[in-house]
């Protein structure tokens, strides 16, 4: 990707940082991508080794991901803004919501320009969907982005996707406040998809384990049950509410004592009342 190339999609190559670690790209390392670096996999592997269950963890965070988007588009919404995407890694929400609903439009938003040069190839080569180059930490910036505006009719159903997103927006970012303000631009009958890090099951995530993301572009605040499940107010939890990531309407066998163990994400849908 040349200079022009970067700058065409808003930003410059200088703002493209592989100094640091990116949540985006270690989580592609712990799927078993190649679209990181050696920063990337140098962090994720110290993460590993303190958490072997980081690379199962990422793994049901993305399953869990694909049996919402279904849920959300059984439900008749056609309409996807999923905030933090990260690196592309197919099926994407677009790919998975169009199984059943070829008409169903999608916008990725995520900060980090690496994935915006994905984007361009992988999510956005088709109609219907967007690339906005933006931080949750902005949900005005966001709701207000002309590409957001030209594919999401606000007066329709929309699925707010924040998957393994809201663990690196610390207590002073307000992340409540966040989802507030994005929530007020959604209509009645809109979903809202979360999952989130935590130690209720790997206590050393909140400890040792999150020292390896002081470093990287965005920090680890894991969150308990408690601490998670407010962040749906004002949404109406559909069955089986906050759980462990492979306990929400599993597809196939249930997973089994020894699967669950191995997994340190809460998630959950919520329809607006």
């Amino acid at each position: 990707m040349n200079q022009e190339d970067l700058t065409g999609r808003g930003f410059t190559a200088q703002e493209i940082d592989t100094s640091r670690p990116h949540p985006a790209r270690m989580y592609d390392y712990y799927l078993g991508g190649r679209d990181n670096y050696e920063v990337d996999r140098q962090a994720a592997e110290s993460v590993i080794r303190l958490v072997p269950d980081a690379r199962p963890s990422a793994r049901a965070n993305r399953a869990f991901m694909h049996r919402a988007v279904r849920e959300v588009v059984r439900r008749g919404v056609r309409q996807i803004i999923d905030i933090g995407t990260g690196i592309p890694t197919s099926p994407n929400t677009h790919e998975v919501a169009r199984e059943s609903a070829p008409d169903a439009r999608v916008v990725y938003i995520d900060n980090d320009p690496i994935v915006a040069t994905h984007a361009g190839a992988k999510l956005t080569n088709t109609p219907g969907t967007g690339f906005v180059l933006a931080d949750v930490r902005e949900p005005e910036a966001i709701l207000a982005h002309p590409v957001v505006r030209e594919l999401i009719d606000f007066d329709q159903p929309v699925a707010l996707l924040l998957v393994a997103v809201l663990h690196f927006i610390k207590d002073e970012e307000d992340p409540a406040g966040i989802l507030a303000t994005l929530g007020q631009a959604l209509p009645a009958g809109s979903c809202l998809v979360l999952t989130h890090g935590t130690g209720d099951f790997h206590q050393h995530i909140e400890g040792d384990a999150a020292d390896f993301y002081k470093n990287a572009t965005a920090q680890l605040r894991v969150r308990s049950f408690a601490e998670f499940v407010p962040f749906f107010d004002g949404y109406e939890l559909l069955e089986p509410g906050v759980v462990q990531a492979p306990l929400w309407r599993p597809e196939g066998e249930p997973p089994t004592t020894e699967e669950l163990a191995r997994v340190a994400f809460y998630a959950g849908v919520g329809v607006k009342e």
